[in-house]
């Protein structure tokens, strides 16, 4: 079996960081990710979620503008929102709406919605990816106290 490497991040915080904000590293992109203020961060970055739909929304435009740009097909725009949401029992969903011009033909637009069912993040997140996770420790940091 083979396996691709498809994409890389890191996360660091700190004691001296402000509470809730993380400095991310994705490739050679550095970005922030935080808290809103209503839940205890500074909001000087999206949340973790708003990280995972904003990876969903771009796969989602992405992958439908390259698909309809091959096709010879060429939407003005492609709009992708989503919402997560998490009801009374702690079940999760994610609406997605996706908005195409209205000029588009009803069989471009429906093929298009077909495409949006199986990005790849959007299989990634339906499937439930396995997460391996290793703990380590850094020998070179100081222990507390020392």
């Amino acid at each position: 079996m083979t396996t691709t490497h498809v994409a890389r991040a890191a996360a660091v915080t700190s004691a001296s960081a402000p509470p809730w904000r993380v400095e991310l590293r994705a490739g050679a992109h550095q970005l922030i990710a935080d808290e809103p203020i209503t839940g205890g961060g500074g909001d000087a970055g999206p949340s973790p979620f708003g990280l995972l739909l904003s990876g969903l929304a771009a796969c989602t435009a992405m992958t439908m503008r390259i698909y309809a740009e091959r096709k010879g097909w060429s939407p003005a725009a492609i709009v992708v929102h989503l919402r997560y949401d998490v009801d009374d029992d702690g079940q999760a969903s994610i609406e997605r709406i996706i908005t195409l011009p209205a000029g588009m033909p009803a069989s471009e637009r429906d093929r298009l919605g077909e495409v949006a069912e199986r990005t790849p993040v959007t299989l990634a997140v339906r499937a439930g990816t396995p997460i391996a996770t290793t703990l380590r420790t850094d020998d070179t940091a100081a222990a507390p106290g020392t």
